[in-house]
This record gives structure tokens, C-alpha cells and sequence, in this order.
């Protein structure tokens, strides 16, 4: 519904007159399709808006596809979770561990899918990939040649969103530079209403309880001279990390199974078509509970907001967000600037031109060119480098089926920074 919902609300303004959702699973598509269509049509009557589940009729004529999959749905999120945290190691579905085991599920599930998208949809296509994990993802369908495909994640714009508001100003008015991984990236400077104000957030007690600088403390970010992307948590408070997952009677993936499968099994019961409202409420409310959980197992500290889906309210983006802006920019002419995961090209010095990249980025409707950065703080390249070279491995482990890469990439992750640990995750991941 999200997606449905900011596509809808631009769909005339970015002239998108045609909208197709395709799932494997006939079952949810049934239900959050029929909503998502729903949604749709409440904000614009006039857009084609199908559902189905025919890979092919998905991309057909496509210019723009954004993926977003799960091989092997919620259980195979928990298994990866428990089989890490059994060896005393972080099972974040987005790094380390568990994410090269999730990212070996999703590679040649999407590279099928750019197949298809090469040979049906529209000679310049450009696809938006927001699989998890979106660092590993990313590089290595770039290693496999799809050159059209772009990592896009709302962590940064989200953290961007919200700092704003902090300030009692909108989304235009703020911007910021950020160089790293995905979900591994520093801010540099950020501007609201062209002000710096990055010194002036780290020492701001209120954005450590309004934002999610909540999880971190203040002299951290002070000896980073940077603003962290919130997954930084798991790398700079690790043992913390594992020990409140393990205290914790549910995984984040375990939460979020049982959420799925009783709003899953309640709105199967109910007329979606014909009484679309009662159904949104039960949304709302299963819903409301993942992301009021969002890193609470992890942290011991949850957010305090109150969630709720309101489809009339101003886009916030998200994902959807994030590749709309990148159509608005390739449309108007003119170049804007966004957050994207691409090839580095010499924008971090210290890494290669291929390594993919979360950064600020100029697009057009030519090119997207990521910021120079030059040289940057040396103990955060440190990490940057370090999982990058993890990245490598594992795109190298995924597309040669190269165990001994897995190995090795699981080695030197920060996360696992054991050899004999990876050995024995490699076997029980049946990597």
C-alpha cells in the first residue's frame, strides 16, 4: 500500500499512467494487492493499476521496475537468525551473516528477473532494487553485468525526514552528504534551509530522543564527526546487540512472522473489495505493532510515535520515494540530487571504482554521478573498507558458488571476525 500510495499521489505529475504488482504468492497478492489497488484508485481513478502473478506481464513494456523480494518468506528469516545467534553471532538479515545467507537466496531470484526484464521490457529500463541486503545485492548484480539496476534504501531520507521535523520544517528543506555502504554510511554535512547544522544535531539532546540518534550516545557521534545511519548500532554496540536479541523473547524476524501471519490470516476472512475500510483497520493495527518493535529487540528502546497508515496525508517516500525521485529528476531536465547505491568512480578515495556505494549523487536524465568525497575520517573508511571487501567476497561467492569466498567473507566481516566461526556458519547455512 505504501508503494501503491506514493506512486498514486505523482502518477500525474511524473506522467506514470500504468501500474502492474506482481507476486508469486497468489495468496497475499489477493489481499495486499486488492489493497494496494485500492489505495490507488482513491488517489487516482484514471491510473491502470493490475495484479498479477505472470513474471513476464509484470515487465512488459516496463521503463521503471522496483523489486523487492523474500526466497523463502519469513521462516527462512528466522532460521538464518537463530542458526547465527547460536554461535554467539548478530543475525542481522542486512549484513554479516545472516545476510550473505539471505543475499544467496536473493541473487538468482533477481537475476532471473532481470533476465526477463532485458528481453520484455524497455530498451532503456532502469530497475530499483530494494532486496535486502541492498550492499551485497547491489554489487553483485553489478558483477553480473546488470548495469540498469540501482540500490535504493529509505534509511538516509528517513533520517533526513525526520530531522526535519525536529526543526518544524518539510523534507525540501533539508539535504545532506553521505558516503559509505548501505546501511553502513556517515553523513558528512547536512543543511537545512541551507544552514550546516550536522555539530549542531550531534549535541542536540532532543534529536537523541525524536530521531533515530536514539541509539546512539552523544560522544560516539562526536568522535565520528559524523551522523550515523541507524544499522551502524550493530557494528559500534555489538555485544549489546546480541545479548538484548538474546534476552528478547522473539527475533525481529520471529516478531515479524507472527505479525504476517495473523494479519495475513484476519484479513483473509474479511471483503477486501467491499469493505476496504474495516480492512485498513486491521492493518493499521498489525502494522502499527512492527513498527512500533522496529530495533527493539536489538536496543531496548522503542519507538514512542504512534503509527498509522493514512492514505490522503503527504508521501513520505520511503523506498517508493526514493525511486520517484530519481523519475522526477530523469524527467524534468534538470539535475537533482539524491541517495542512491551505485559505483563509487572515484568518489571515496581508498575504494575501487566499481565498489558500490551508498552516496549523495547528481542524476539526470543521463547519468547519476556519486559526490567526490576525497579523503575521509580513516577509522570510518577502516570499517567502510572492511565490509566492502566483504561485499566483494561474497558477490564473488554467489556467483562462482564459491564456498571458500563465503568463508572468507564471513572472516573478515566485522560481525563474524573469525575464521573458525565461519567455517562452521558456512556448513550449517549449507552455504
Amino acid at each position: 500500500m505504501f508503494l501503491a500510495k506514493s506512486i498514486a499521489q505523482k502518477a500525474r505529475a511524473l506522467a506514470i499512467d500504468e501500474l502492474c504488482f506482481m507476486d508469486n504468492n497468489e495468496t497475499k497478492l489477493n489481499i495486499y494487492g486488492k489493497m494496494a489497488k485500492h489505495v490507488a484508485f482513491l488517489l487516482c481513478p484514471e491510473l491502470k493499476f493490475t495484479l498479477t502473478t505472470d513474471a513476464v506481464e509484470a515487465v512488459k513494456d516496463c521503463k521503471y521496475v522496483i523489486t523487492t523480494i523474500r526466497v523463502g518468506e519469513d521462516n527462512m528469516r528466522c532460521k538464518d537468525e537463530r542458526i547465527a545467534l547460536d554461535l554467539g553471532v548478530l543475525g542481522q538479515e542486512t549484513t554479516g551473516a545472516a545476510g550473505l545467507s539471505f543475499a544467496m537466496r536473493s541473487v538468482p531470484a533477481l537475476a532471473q528477473y532481470c533476465e526477463l526484464i532485458k528481453k520484455y521490457s524497455k530498451p532503456d529500463v532502469k530497475v530499483f532494487n530494494f532486496t535486502n541486503p541492498a550492499g551485497v545485492v547491489s554489487q553483485t548484480l553489478r558483477d553480473m553485468g546488470y548495469d540498469f539496476t540501482f540500490g535504493i534504501c529509505d534509511a538516509p531520507s528517513g533520517m533526513l525526514r525526520s530531522f526535519a521535523m525536529l526543526y518544524g520544517k518539510t523534507q525540501n528543506d533539508i539535504s545532506g552528504e553521505i558516503y559509505g555502504l548501505n546501511h553502513l554510511s556517515y553523513f558528512k554535512s547536512i543543511t537545512l534551509c541551507g544552514k550546516e547544522i550536522m555539530n549542531e544535531l550531534i549535541e542536540n539532546d532532543e534529536a537523541y530522543k525524536e530521531t533515530d540518534m536514539r541509539y546512539f550516545d552523544k560522544q560516539l557521534l562526536r568522535d565520528r564527526g559524523s551522523i550515523l545511519n541507524e544499522y551502524l548500532y550493530y557494528f559500534y554496540y555489538r555485544e549489546k546487540a546480541v545479548e538484548n536479541i538474546l534476552k528478547a523473547p522473539q527475533t525481529r524476524g520471529e516478531q515479524i512472522a507472527e505479525i504476517n501471519k495473523n494479519m495475513t490470516e484476519e484479513l483473509s476472512k474479511m471483503d477486501i473489495d467491499n469493505d476496504f475500510d474495516a480492512c485498513l483497520e486491521v492493518f493499521n493495527k498489525w502494522y502499527g505493532m512492527r513498527e512500533s518493535n522496529y530495533m527493539a529487540s536489538e536496543t531496548g528502546v522503542k519507538r514512542t510515535n504512534p503509527w498509522r497508515f493514512d492514505i490522503y496525508s503527504e508521501d513520505e517516500g520511503g523506498y517508493a520515494g526514493v525511486a520517484l525521485k530519481y523519475i522526477e529528476n530523469a524527467q524534468s531536465g534538470k539535475t537533482g540530487t539524491m541517495i542512491m547505491c551505485i559505483p563509487n568512480e572515484g568518489a571515496i578515495e581508498g575504494l575501487e571504482d566499481s565498489d558500490v556505494v551508498e552516496i549523495t549523487c547528481d542524476v539526470d536524465a543521463e547519468s547519476c554521478v556519486p559526490h567526490k568525497m576525497g579523503k575521509v575520517d580513516e577509522q570510518n573508511l577502516e570499517l567502510i573498507r572492511r565490509v566492502k571487501i566483504y561485499e566483494r567476497l561474497s558477490s564473488k561467492a554467489i556467483r562462482e558458488k564459491n564456498k571458500k569466498a563465503a568463508i572468507e567473507a564471513l572472516t573478515l566481516h566485522p560481525l563474524v571476525n573469525s575464521y573458525s566461526l565461519a567455517c562452521k556458519l558456512t556448513e550449517r547455512k549449507n552455504l
